[in-house]
């Protein structure tokens, strides 16, 4: 056994894993009476140590001659991964040399069991982010919520997704920890220049304890937020790089570690992923929206169309019947009455028959997504649905809500010269708030709704056959929104499409 074995190292240890842990006071001078008994035992007089090995909180104790002393110009603590220094006096000999293995030995077992700890914890972090983002199906929102989730990974302060077209140039750049009104203020996209530019050209990781310092950098534009610590991360998906992800600030650290780049590399494999199947997800939708208007156009030729033209032929002599065989024609007239009303109804049937097309991804809210997607792809609105998923609605409530919604997508892009549209969904106690606003050119809604806005009449029209509430706020250069509260409760028993 050696002197090492011998050696009070259990208090050591307990010390050094207690300050870990808590690293208040009582704790450092509990570190400070373990380290002094230890040198004493083994007859030295004194003793500094300085411990800074990440993840451990580092911590400096002296005792006995060297108390109130740095450990500068001590001994490294292990050759092959220094974790601090300790200084001794005297500092040669037999003794001191025990001291150094002593020592060495416990700072080495804590930092080895702070690894474990942080890797554990990491590998959690790792999985609830990718979690987070395996199963959004919208390309908007995965990107989102992939920032959102590399953030806290990574404890930063902001992070950015930036999203490249094929000539290197940022096309839409998402981030997270700024509020919308910083966005604003510091304006347009980045163009992709100095470090931003850097890493879209070589296509790796790169980690910068400083970048207001770094001569590759471009600068900030007015009203950026100061950045310094910068880790930047490329995604790939099947080799071919798909994104960037930026991020600034470490919080608990002055830069970013070899381990957190690490872990987001990690995390960006699996953002890759999930972004392709969002991506294909929605083209799939897309196609499964173009097969069902082809379905609907032959239903209803097939079916009303062919109905409503024998109705016309039914009818073509009537007027020569009226006078030649008056009974024939009422009898014709009479039929035609007839099978008209029943077209009515089965158009009415028909369109609420169209709402399990639109909910059947999840609900109201992927049926506006599907309304719009339509606006965006056949205009050059970007239109945005928020909120929260009500829940399973009755049919004719849910049919009258997407007409309505329907109705004022299509008066947007014809109408209000907007480049965006919102649709916001809150359920609340027995109501449902749906507001549609757009930063469009607007006009005086307090004046006569003319008989040009024949749409808005439509749309209150129907907010009253459901019992809604419908206002419209609007002036001359500042957009519009239409407001409807539905009294409501879900539909009892019903499934989720």
């Amino acid at each position: 056994m050696t002197d090492a074995d011998r050696l009070p190292l259990s208090a050591l240890l307990d010390a050094l894993s207690a300050w870990q842990h808590d690293p208040a006071d009582d704790a450092r001078r509990a570190v400070a009476d373990a380290l002094d008994v230890l040198v004493t035992r083994l007859g030295l007089a004194g003793a500094a140590l300085h411990v800074v090995a990440a993840p451990l909180v580092p911590i400096q104790v002296a005792s006995g001659t060297l108390a109130g002393l740095p450990a500068d110009g001590g001994v490294p603590l292990t050759a092959a991964r220094p974790l601090g220094l300790l200084r001794l006096d005297p500092p040669d000999g037999g003794a001191a040399a025990t001291a150094v293995h002593a020592v060495g030995l416990a700072v080495a077992a804590v930092h080895g069991e702070a690894r474990a700890q942080r890797a554990e914890a990491n590998l959690a972090a790792l999985d609830v982010a990718v979690r987070g983002v395996a199963g959004v199906l919208s390309v908007e929102r995965v990107l989102q919520e992939i920032v959102d989730r590399v953030r806290e990974l990574a404890d930063a302060r902001y992070a950015a997704l930036g999203i490249v077209d094929d000539e290197g140039v940022i096309e839409q750049f998402v981030t997270s920890g700024m509020s919308d009104e910083q966005r604003a203020r510091i304006g347009h996209l980045p163009h992709g220049r100095g470090l931003l530019g850097l890493i879209i050209r070589e296509n790796r990781a790169f980690r910068i304890p400083d970048i207001a310092t770094d001569p590759r950098r471009y600068g900030f534009p007015p009203h950026h937020p100061p950045m310094h610590s910068f880790l930047g991360v490329p995604i790939t998906m099947k080799g071919r790089s798909i994104g960037r992800l930026y991020l600034t600030e470490k919080q608990a650290a002055p830069d970013f570690s070899a381990e957190d780049q690490q872990l987001v590399e990690r995390f960006a494999l699996h953002a890759g992923i999930a972004m392709e199947n969002a991506r294909l997800h929605e083209r799939v939708r897309r196609l499964g929206i173009a097969s069902e208007r082809e379905r609907i156009s032959r239903d209803l030729h097939d079916s009303i169309v062919q109905r409503i033209y024998g109705v016309a032929l039914s009818l073509d002599d009537v007027p020569e019947l009226v006078h030649e065989a008056p009974d024939e024609a009422a009898g014709r007239v009479d039929r035609a009455i007839d099978t008209l009303h029943a077209t009515i109804s089965e158009i009415r049937n028909f369109i609420f028959g169209l709402r399990p097309v639109l909910l059947e991804e999840g609900g109201l809210l992927t049926a506006l997504e599907t309304l719009a997607d339509e606006v965006r792809l056949n205009s050059t609105v970007d239109v945005e649905v928020a909120g929260s998923e009500p829940g399973p609605l009755p049919v004719e409530l849910s049919g009258e809500l997407l007409s309505l919604v329907r109705e004022s997508l299509s008066n947007v892009a014809r109408h209000a010269q907007a480049s965006r549209a919102t649709i916001s969904v809150e359920p609340a106690d027995g109501e449902l708030h749906i507001e549609i606003a757009d930063d469009g050119c607007g006009f005086d809604a307090t004046r006569t709704v003319a008989s040009s806005h024949r749409g808005l009449r439509n749309m209150a029209d129907r907010a009253t056959r459901i019992g809604a509430g419908f206002r419209v706020i609007s002036q001359p250069g500042a957009g519009t929104r239409i407001i409807v509260d539905v009294p409501y409760r879900p539909a009892e028993g019903a499934a989720s499409p």
